[in-house]
């Protein structure tokens, strides 16, 4: 429990934000669970419709600094490379890193 009173009124204050963003924060994560089950299962038309509601659903949350803006991008760039991978499995995937840059010759 806190000590003084400033940081008593700190606390409350706290769990009213905490209580104000936990439906926001479900909200992006269920959006994103039922993506990633119908891409699983293959129904491509109900990803179709499900993953443009992820991604507002992120994008809203990372608006709000709910979520870190950086972890909503990774959530959205893992999420369409698992439906790309999914839907087109000839598909090579692009690779991570960078090649090495070339070596001068003498």
């Amino acid at each position: 429990m806190p000590n003084k009173p400033a940081a008593a009124k700190y606390y409350r204050a706290s769990l009213r934000r905490r209580l104000g963003n936990k439906p926001v924060r479900t909200r992006a994560r269920t959006a994103v669970r039922d993506a990633i089950d119908a891409i699983d299962s293959a129904d491509w038309d109900d990803a179709e419709q499900l993953i443009p509601i992820a991604v507002r659903a992120l994008d809203r949350a990372a608006q709000r600094r709910i979520i870190h803006p950086n972890n909503a991008a990774r959530h959205k760039a893992r999420l369409l490379r698992r439906y790309q991978a999914a839907r087109d499995p000839q598909r090579r995937a692009r690779p991570r890193m960078r090649p090495p840059p070339p070596v001068e010759v003498p």
